[in-house]
């Protein structure tokens, strides 16, 4: 089956720089050998082609692809883009000391919610880059198609993950898609969510059972 926008599919990949250090991949002995962190879990990933789960290059060359395996190379451009000089920022040093931090070059930093690397430190300031670290890298992907995911469970179950909303498993009850979560979640959060589901799968309602006391959501 041919691979179109909108199309899911089960995925294997990684990620390396030019010189074949690898930086990001999603199988357990290449970040092994990689020294990759070693509490991170790694497994094929399903993602929906065309809606940003991936970087702009790799779903532009999905598209029109089969299951299958390929090597795909990007430009800036088409990954996380150059390095804007805007991003390159001052901080007064006192912002680190109130925090009980002592900046160094290299330092890895949460500025106001934007992470950042301390570049330099002169005259009680310190320069910090917003930039992505792979900002104006060419990059290099692996990537191998398992499978065009048709299970509605699945898809449902992969745009949770992709945002990052804990649940305990999704099923599927007629065209509603039933959710276990283990906290009610706010009105507008569900109404997004279910938006998103309608446009992407073929459920058309969300429901939230909370594991905890058994009460349930019914939208």
């Amino acid at each position: 089956m041919v691979i179109e926008k909108g199309t899911f599919i089960e995925l294997d990949y990684t990620g390396r720089l030019e010189d074949g250090t690898v930086f990001d991949t999603t199988k357990e002995s290449v970040a092994k050998e990689a020294g990759l962190n070693p509490k991170a879990t790694y497994k094929p990933t399903i993602i929906c082609v065309g809606e940003g789960h991936l970087l702009k290059g790799l779903d532009e060359f999905l598209v029109g692809k089969e299951p299958g395996t390929y090597t795909v190379e990007l430009e800036p451009e088409q990954a996380f883009g150059k390095k804007d000089a805007k991003l390159l920022k001052l901080v007064p040093l006192k912002k680190f000391t109130e925090n009980k931090i002592k900046p160094f070059v290299g330092l890895e930093v949460n500025i106001d919610g934007s992470y950042g690397v301390v570049r330099s430190l002169s005259g009680g300031r310190v320069t910090v880059d917003f930039n992505h670290p792979l900002a104006s890298r060419n990059l290099k992907y692996d990537l191998h198609v398992h499978r065009v995911v048709h299970s509605t469970q699945e898809q449902v179950a992969a745009i949770l993950d992709v945002i990052g909303l804990h649940h305990h498993g999704v099923s599927v009850d007629g065209d509603t898609a039933v959710v276990k979560v283990h906290a009610e979640l706010p009105e507008p959060v569900i109404d997004r969510l279910t938006k998103v589901v309608a446009r992407l799968t073929k459920a058309k309602r969300l429901r939230c059972e909370i594991d905890r006391d058994g009460h349930a959501k019914k939208h």
